[in-house]
């Protein structure tokens, strides 16, 4: 989904490795009819969250969800679907698909820049077939830092995976037809063309 914000040309090259057929578009239509959704996104949480809502994206995620179409948000575009973000003193609203904070982490080194590895639960669809010392690319100073969806409220039980950078953040969910990464899977090598095509292969 184009909505302004995020590394397109490259999500979009590896997904179509990963052996799907891409199409970059802003149209409502197509975007919520596609078999899958890719929202990426850079930068600051409140700009990408402006432009999301600009774009009507929050509708189109909502009536994917509704219809349990998939959706998989990467980085920025993960962050926006928590309850709200926090950072340099701005707070601001995301969609709320899921309830939690962004906010800074509490790291002596900032960005969080550079390859690490996650701790996917064992059922875990997108990281099937990786072993636990697979690495990931992440660039990110803000992150969730306590998962707080009560399992009663959720479309589907939640698969959580964490990463640790001074202290532990979520750095994937799996919930139902909604799933993100806080790291970059488009720039993590063979693990992260691997994760896509896991996704890929839930469609």
């Amino acid at each position: 989904m184009d909505y302004g914000s995020g590394n397109l040309r490259s999500a979009e090259r590896a997904v179509e490795r990963a052996g799907a057929d891409v199409e970059v578009t802003s149209d409502h239509r197509a975007a919520v009819e596609a078999d899958g959704l890719v929202v990426p996104g850079v930068g600051a949480f409140a700009a990408c969250m402006e432009g999301l809502l600009q774009a009507g994206g929050d509708k189109i995620i909502d009536e994917r969800l509704a219809a349990e179409r998939p959706v998989l948000g990467i980085c920025v575009g993960m962050q926006v679907l928590f309850g709200e973000g926090v950072e340099h003193g701005v707070r601001a609203d995301g969609c709320g698909r899921w309830p939690g904070t962004v906010e800074r982490l509490q790291a002596d080194v900032l960005p969080h820049m550079g390859w690490n590895t996650v701790r996917a639960p064992e059922d875990s669809v997108l990281f099937d077939g990786l072993d636990a010392d697979a690495r990931f690319y992440f660039v990110h100073s803000f992150a969730v830092r306590e998962w707080k969806l009560d399992p009663a409220d959720s479309i589907a039980p939640s698969k959580v995976t964490y990463a640790d950078h001074g202290e532990p953040f979520v750095a994937a969910v799996e919930n139902g037809a909604l799933m993100a990464t806080q790291f970059h899977p488009e720039k993590s090598g063979e693990a992260g063309a691997r994760l896509l095509r896991n996704w890929l292969g839930a469609l």
